[in-house]
């Protein structure tokens, strides 16, 4: 009877070890779209793994070049274990407002026409495929994607604990006569991205003006080497539909 108990003990002891040595999964939160789309915005958040420290980044793309816009990315953490995450968040919403204000992002967010967190076992974390807006019988053409990992293998800042992944990134075209188009192609991977290991499609973002659809966002989760292990960061493609 002690020998049973024993064993309960060890196997309870070794799910809570397993729960507390988790990495952090940065929560995504979709801001909006600039009032002519021509910039897409959102926000990644929770409290950093190892340090307990909150954070909050917030990322303001060109959705013509697919790149930052200036003052983009805001990153804020703050390094006090008793900060809320509330703070680190309100914190970078201020600075945002430099770039574009939060109000413009509210009135106009797009729509999300598909979204997998990355707890979802049962969907396709390399392919995405939606009706951009929420109009039955459908009168936009389908937006597809799909996702190729790269491998990179052990860079310096793996610190020799896995090895990287990059990733492309494909529009397809399923429509007769159709051509796919390369949308993003990993050359190399920046220092900031820090170890990635792994790539899902976690949402699409769409955004209409005049009556049509005329931008998208494809925000990609990125699996990386945590201080406790996995952590989940959030990137986003963007282009012209």
């Amino acid at each position: 009877m002690r020998f049973a108990t024993f064993s309960s003990s060890l196997i309870l002891a070794g799910a809570l070890a397993t729960a507390a040595h988790a990495g952090d999964m940065a929560e995504l939160n979709i801001l909006g779209f600039s009032q002519n789309g021509g910039i897409f915005a959102f926000e990644e958040y929770g409290v950093q793994d190892g340090s307990g420290f909150p954070y909050a980044n917030r990322y303001y793309i060109d959705t013509a070049t697919d790149s930052y816009v200036k003052g983009s990315p805001v990153r804020v953490r703050i390094d006090d274990e008793s900060a809320t995450l509330q703070a680190a968040r309100d914190k970078a919403r201020d600075e945002g407002e430099a770039i574009v204000k939060q109000a413009e992002l509210a009135a106009n967010r797009g729509y999300t026409a598909g979204q997998n967190a990355v707890t979802e076992l049962s969907a396709d974390p390399s392919r995405m495929a939606v009706n951009p807006r929420p109009v039955f019988p459908a009168i936009d053409k389908p937006l597809e994607f799909r996702l190729e990992a790269i491998p990179f293998g052990e860079l310096e800042q793996c610190h020799g604990m896995g090895e990287a992944q990059g990733f492309r990134l494909m529009r397809i075209d399923a429509t007769d006569g159709g051509r796919n188009q390369l949308v993003h192609d990993d050359e190399s991977i920046p220092q900031s991205r820090g170890c990635p290991t792994g790539y899902s499609i976690g949402a699409i973002q769409t955004f209409a003006s005049e009556g049509s659809v005329s931008h998208y966002a494809v925000l990609i989760a990125v699996q990386k080497i945590g201080f406790e292990g996995p952590d989940h960061r959030w990137m986003a493609v963007t282009g012209k539909y």
